[in-house]
C-alpha cells in the first residue's frame, strides 16, 4: 500500500502566498514522478507542475513564474510554493505519485493520489 497525503491548503487574499506539501509513504520501492494537479469546480483535473525522473519539472504556463515546486532529500516529499495566488487558482489541489509498489514482480508503475486540499483565493 503507497499512501500520499497533502496538507497546506486554505483561504488567502489575492496576491498572497501558500506552501502545499505532499508525502509519500508506505511500501514503496521506487518513485518515478511527483507532481501536483488541480481540479476547480466544473472543470477537469489538469496539471500544475510535476518532476519526473529525469529531473525536469514542468509548469502548466498559467503558473510559471508564479508557482515553485520542489522535492526534499528523502525524495518522498514535495512542496509547491504558490506566490502571487489569483481568483483563478481557486480549485482543490491533488498531489500525484507515480510509484512502482513493493511486491509486484514486474515492478509496474502505478498511480496514487492523496485526497487533496481546498485552496480559495479571494478578490
Amino acid at each position: 500500500q503507497v499512501q500520499v497525503v497533502e496538507s497546506g491548503g486554505g483561504l488567502v487574499q489575492a496576491g498572497g502566498s501558500l506552501r502545499l506539501s505532499c508525502v509519500a509513504s508506505g511500501s514503496i520501492f521506487a518513485i518515478n514522478a511527483m507532481g501536483w494537479y488541480r481540479q476547480a469546480p466544473g472543470k477537469q483535473r489538469e496539471l500544475v507542475a510535476r518532476l519526473t525522473s529525469d529531473g525536469i519539472t514542468n509548469y502548466a504556463d498559467s503558473v510559471k513564474g508564479r508557482f515553485t515546486f520542489s522535492r526534499g532529500s528523502a525524495k518522498n516529499t514535495v512542496w509547491l510554493l504558490m506566490d502571487s495566488l489569483k481568483p483563478e487558482d481557486t480549485a482543490v489541489y491533488y498531489c500525484n505519485v507515480a510509484a512502482v509498489p513493493h511486491g509486484d514482480s514486474y515492478r509496474r508503475e502505478y498511480n496514487y493520489w492523496g485526497q487533496g486540499t481546498q485552496v480559495t483565493v479571494a478578490s
